[in-house]
């Protein structure tokens, strides 16, 4: 199926979320939470990933996962990654209590599409030091895409993890899957990358990124996504393609923010002082702009409009011409 019948059947099925301006949303795509082995690439950026969801809990935001949160192919056991991020798992749980937490899944964490998978492992999670059977997910539900729905304007926002219509990632899953888990898991520990990743290979991230931008003009419809691990934030005249970038980079990591109406790219990286300390700093790298800015809808309709006015006007001379001759 190619991408774009794959998205128009994404987006027919997608959950429905209003909200307004006085809305507060944070996206985090692509954190790949593992068990903190060699493999674990978000292990570097945990501390950086925290400190940033305590800052989004205490600013009031909702926070959306945009696929592959956590890395369930390698890792065929979600105890072990809740083990080795347990400071993690409870700043989410904050989010879950508040009713401010939406996990989509993607690729690499597809299993969640199934309840029994998430009511197994989700709802309830063992704990190691008393030996106790607590509370961590109860009733979550994980979608393969939202759509935000503006209350007084009406726009829409698309919100998927990036991966449908990704041959090797969506259709052949299951061949993407034996090959992470029983391949590649234990290749990776040594530094080799899966090549099959759009995040290792320029050339298949820019062919997902292309696609991803024909679909996002033909319907005139913002969009955000993860999956290629690179962030994105559209120039002007530019499809309004976002992405959210990942959590595992060496540099720090890289999420949306959706407030009060405009939307920014953001960092968080370790920084040092001059007396050596480390800190951890918030940088806006791109934005804020308001949402309205990419309103592509209201684009095309005012087109079309210009286009009717033109089409029942008086015609000009040469034009009268061109009639005639046709």
């Amino acid at each position: 199926m190619r991408t774009r019948e794959r998205l128009d059947e994404v987006f027919r099925n997608a959950f429905p979320i209003p909200f307004d301006d006085t809305s507060k949303f944070v996206f985090f795509g692509d954190v790949h939470r593992g068990d903190d082995s060699l493999s674990d690439e978000f292990g570097r950026n945990r501390h950086i990933y925290v400190h940033a969801l305590n800052y989004y809990y205490e600013t009031g935001c909702t926070y959306v996962e945009v696929g592959d949160g956590d890395e369930l192919i390698e890792q065929p056991k979600f105890d072990h990654i809740y083990a080795a991020h347990v400071t993690t798992f409870e700043m989410l749980r904050k989010f879950f209590l508040d009713d401010r937490l939406i996990i989509l899944f993607g690729n690499h964490n597809l299993q969640m599409s199934n309840p029994e998978y998430l009511k197994k492992n989700f709802y309830y999670i063992d704990d190691e030091f008393d030996e106790s059977v607590g509370d961590l997910f109860p009733g979550l539900v994980a979608h393969e895409a939202i759509i935000l729905k503006h209350r007084v304007t009406g726009q829409e926002i698309f919100v998927v993890h990036g991966h449908q219509g990704d041959l090797i990632n969506d259709q052949l899953w299951w061949l993407s899957f034996f090959l992470i888990r029983y391949v590649w898991r234990f290749m990776h520990i040594v530094g080799i990358k899966y090549a099959a990743n759009p995040s290792k290979n320029r050339n298949r991230r820019h062919k997902v990124e292309r696609n991803y931008n024909r679909w996002n003009s033909y319907e005139n419809i913002m969009l955000i996504c993860g999956h290629t691990h690179r962030a994105k934030f559209p120039k002007n005249n530019e499809p309004s393609y976002f992405n959210t970038g990942c959590c595992i980079h060496p540099r720090g990591i890289t999420c949306l923010e959706l407030i009060y109406g405009e939307i920014s790219l953001v960092s968080w990286r370790t920084h040092t002082r001059r007396d050596g300390t480390l800190y951890v700093k918030r940088t806006v790298l791109q934005g804020p702009e308001p949402i309205s800015n990419f309103d592509r809808r209201a684009d095309a309709d005012h087109l079309t409009n210009n286009k009717n006015r033109a089409h029942f006007s008086t015609p000009g001379r040469r034009n009268a011409a061109l009639m005639e001759d046709e």
